[in-house]
């Protein structure tokens, strides 16, 4: 299994960026999508995830009202779009996925989720 995000870089504040997330040797129609970060010297932290049926997305409270977390059926694909970016958004971004749905208490953990990638940096200077 191969998880491979993509779309990090440079933004200024309050611009926006749209990640991306595909994975190779999974079908993710069975899994929970998730998206975590972390900043250096930090915990890595559940940013939102996606029942690829779409039956039910879950964001942490710093990403409310400001990120979207959507799939694309035909590209097999998970996105991620951050908009009002702040420079506390800085952070490597992660995707994760694992079997089943995505839940409140899955996204509160890394160890929930079984399969990820090496990540994209977000950097949003001050």
């Amino acid at each position: 299994v191969q998880v491979v995000e993509s779309g990090g870089g440079l933004a200024q504040a309050g611009g926006s960026l749209r990640l991306s997330c595909t994975a190779s040797g999974l079908t993710f129609v069975d899994y929970a999508i998730g998206w975590f970060r972390q900043a250096p010297w930090q915990e890595r932290e559940g940013v939102s995830c996606i029942s690829w049926s779409g039956s039910s997305t879950y964001y942490a409270v710093s990403a409310q009202d400001r990120f979207t977390i959507s799939q694309d059926d035909a590209k097999d694909t998970v996105y991620l779009v951050m908009n009002n970016l702040e420079p506390e958004d800085t952070a490597m971004y992660y995707c994760a996925a694992d079997p089943g749905y995505c839940t409140r208490t899955k996204l509160r953990s890394r160890d929930y989720f079984r399969y990820w990638g090496q990540g994209t940096q977000v950097t949003v200077p001050s």
